[in-house]
C-alpha cells in the first residue's frame, strides 16, 4: 500500500514536470511548444509552430497514460509514459545536436534550457515510480489436493469389499476363509452327498425263513 502512494506520488510529479516543459526555454531561449512534431523526425528548422502541434501534444498523452497507470496501479503504463517522454526529449536532443553542429549549455540563456531538464527529470520520475509501485495484488486460487483419501466412504464409492470369497462356487484359498462360497450358501448337504447306504443290511437268517414261509 505505502509503495503503491510513493509511486504514484512519484509519477504524478514526473508527468506534471513533462506537461510544463514545452512552456520553458529548450534551446537558445526558444520553448518546446515552438518546435513541431514533425521536425523531431525531419529537421529541425526555424518556423514556429502552435501549441497542439508541437512536442506538448506526445508530453501531454504521455501525462494521461501516466494518469491511467495510477489509477489503476498499473506499473506498465506508467512505464510506458516515462519511455514516451524521455524517447521525445532524446530525439529532440538529437535533432537540434544535428541543426546545431553541437549542444551546449550556457549561463546566460544560451544552449540547452531548463526545459530540457524539467523533460528529462519527468521521464525519470515516471520510470522510478513505476519502479516503486507495487502494483495490484495478485488473487491465489486454491485448488483442491488431489487424490486426498475420505474419511468415510462416499455413496458413490460403492459397498466396501467382502471379506471373504469374492467368486462363485469357488473357495477362496489363502485369504483365511475355512469355507467357500457355495459350502456357506448350503448350510446343509443334500442327499447323495454322502456314502450312506440306501437299505440296511439284511440277517441270512431272514432267507431261509421266508423260503419256509409260503407267505413270505
Amino acid at each position: 500500500m505505502i509503495r503503491n502512494v510513493v509511486g504514484s506520488v512519484l509519477a504524478l510529479v514526473g508527468a506534471t514536470a513533462a506537461v510544463w516543459s514545452p512552456f520553458r526555454a529548450w534551446y537558445d531561449g526558444r520553448h518546446g511548444s515552438d518546435y513541431r512534431i514533425g521536425d523531431l523526425f525531419t529537421g529541425i528548422t526555424g518556423s514556429g509552430s502552435g501549441v497542439i502541434g508541437s512536442i506538448l501534444l506526445p508530453f501531454a498523452v504521455a501525462a494521461l497514460v501516466a494518469l491511467i497507470g495510477v489509477v489503476l496501479r498499473s506499473r506498465l503504463l506508467v512505464a510506458v509514459a516515462g519511455v514516451i517522454v524521455l524517447g521525445f526529449t532524446v530525439l529532440w536532443m538529437v535533432r537540434v545536436g544535428q541543426a546545431e553542429g553541437s549542444l551546449v549549455v550556457s549561463g546566460d540563456g544560451r544552449g540547452l534550457g531548463d526545459g530540457v531538464a524539467n523533460a528529462l527529470g519527468g521521464g525519470l520520475l515516471l520510470l522510478l515510480g513505476a519502479l516503486v509501485m507495487a502494483g495490484r495484488p495478485r488473487r491465489h486460487r486454491l485448488e483442491p489436493a488431489a487424490g486426498r483419501p475420505h474419511a468415510h466412504p462416499t455413496p458413490d464409492e460403492g459397498p466396501p469389499p467382502e471379506p471373504y470369497g469374492t467368486g462363485h462356487g469357488t473357495a477362496d484359498h489363502g485369504t483365511g476363509d475355512p469355507y467357500g462360497t457355495e459350502t456357506r450358501s448350503m448350510p446343509y448337504a443334500a442327499p447323495g452327498r454322502f456314502d450312506v447306504p440306501a437299505d440296511p443290511p439284511r440277517d441270512p437268517r431272514d432267507g431261509d425263513r421266508r423260503g419256509r414261509d409260503p407267505n413270505a
